[in-house]
């Protein structure tokens, strides 16, 4: 059987979701094919249930901590069973519907199945009972998202687990290893810490979060090794042996082995675009080495009729990036005038204290030559951190010298997911210093310290 459709959508994770629903916004008649999950890595296995798992951990320690405040409470408990059915169903559950809702709202049609290409117009969609149907297009968005990457010596099963299996295990481990200490293995470090696990976070870099800046991973270490977190770094996981109920690892260091014994292994290295089983090669689309899809800046492929978007095209793989490469691919499908036309991209990491920075670092500034400034301030100094009992971390800009034009900004300390935002967009309208400075900020709010650090690099403190 044949269907036919203006544009097909492949893949129901943030991209194509979103993609799929600005083409029918658009006026295009539009179906999104899913072989998996609507929702996608993200909203299913990945984001949102990662962040509701951070958020018991916060809570269960806040309860067995909060005397300092004067509350007493004579016994926290967790039933870890209980914690997973809420993410699943009340948080998991809650977004993956309220999704499907909103495709069928705009008629977008869903059909279930795997896509792969025919021809540039026509595709192949196999359901999982087998049944093979296909269906002619105009245009084409690839947005198949990404996979965790295997290791040899470490491939994924029962007791070897991908950040999914570490999302979804059955009971709270009493010992968890992570190989692998970027943000999803530092967040799941810390949340899984939080609800009592003995964790051991092994990374081959000499410190953990390479991508952020030093102090930024001095301050998240030091709270992983204040709950208790083992962190290995410059090492490197040579080896396994797994049990019925444990798995051991065999750890390179320079001051030799090391044997860690855990009841799993998971394993946080990386992602790979999810490309290869498409037949794009067939038609004609263009491949890099790593499978990633070669677009221009309107996320054409080589064949002007397929785009591609997300993780599947270079680029930060982060779900807002996604969402974005969307809305600009549906936008170029319907007619409008618009290309890929950002600055810059915040990139967020939900450890404790969270993480966010966005532009370039000082560091990076000085590489392309720029004569950059720096001004920071700190949490403590803060009123609202400090009601909070929450005054690790700080706020720092990096600005042009002569001009003040802010050209970057690294936020670490509590909401640092959603202070990264003003600063995001400061970035991207040009602002400067005294722009910042001259907008009132409500208080008492952490978004002060933003206004304040922007005070600072002029010269004018106030509460610095």
């Amino acid at each position: 059987m044949t269907e036919k459709t203006d544009v097909v959508v492949i893949g129901a994770g943030p991209g194509g979701y979103v993609a799929a629903i600005r083409a029918a916004q658009l006026g295009k008649k539009v179906t999104i094919i899913e072989a998996e999950n609507i929702g996608g890595v993200c909203l299913n296995v990945g984001c949102i249930p990662s962040k509701a798992l951070i958020s018991a951990g916060h809570r269960y320690q806040e309860s067995l901590g909060s005397t300092f405040m004067g509350i007493g409470n004579k016994e926290t408990t967790l039933d870890f069973k209980q914690l997973q059915k809420w993410k699943d169903q009340t948080v998991v559950n809650t977004l993956t519907s309220g999704i499907e809702m909103l495709l069928k709202k705009n008629k977008v049609t869903i059909v279930r199945g795997f896509a792969e290409f025919e021809s540039k117009n026509m595709l192949k969609i196999t359901n999982k009972d087998k049944k093979i149907n296909q269906l002619t297009f105009s245009d084409a968005i690839v947005a198949t998202g990404s996979r965790p990457i295997e290791i040899p010596g470490f491939e994924f099963s029962k007791r070897i687990i991908d950040s999914t299996g570490g999302l979804n295990l059955a009971e709270l481990p009493e010992k968890l290893s992570i190989i692998g200490g970027g943000y999803i293995g530092c967040e799941l470090a810390g949340a899984y810490a939080n609800l009592g696990a003995k964790v051991t976070l092994i990374e081959g870099a000499e410190r953990i979060l390479p991508n952020f800046e030093s102090d930024i991973s001095k301050i998240v270490s030091d709270s992983l090794v204040k709950k208790g977190v083992q962190i290995i770094t410059s090492a490197k996981a040579k080896k396994s042996e797994e049990s019925a109920t444990s798995v051991t690892t065999t750890i390179e260091t320079a001051k030799g082995d090391l044997v860690d014994h855990a009841d799993y292994l998971m394993v946080t290295v990386g992602r790979r675009p999810n490309t290869e089983k498409l037949n794009l090669e067939k038609i004609g689309v263009k491949l890099e080495k790593n499978g990633l899809i070669q677009v221009n800046n309107k996320y054409q492929s080589s064949v002007s009729n397929v785009y591609a978007i997300g993780d599947v095209v270079a680029g930060l793989a982060l779900a807002h990036k996604a969402s974005y490469d969307a809305k600009i691919a549906a936008g170029v499908i319907a007619g409008e005038n618009i290309i890929k036309d950002y600055r810059c991209i915040p990139s967020i990491c939900f450890t404790d204290p969270e993480v966010s920075m966005v532009g370039l670092s000082e560091q990076e500034a000085k590489a392309e030559k720029l004569n950059v400034s720096v001004s920071q301030f700190p949490l403590q100094a803060n009123g609202r951190a400090i009601t909070l009992n929450q005054t690790s971390g700080f706020v720092r800009l990096v600005y042009l010298s002569d001009t003040k034009e802010l050209v970057g900004a690294q936020i670490v300390g509590a909401n640092a997911s959603d202070l990264i935002t003003e600063l995001t967009m400061a970035i991207e309208n040009y602002l400067t210093l005294e722009d910042i400075s001259l907008i009132i900020h409500g208080h008492p709010t952490l978004s002060e310290a933003v206004m304040d650090t922007a005070e600072i690099g002029m010269g004018l403190p106030i509460h610095f």
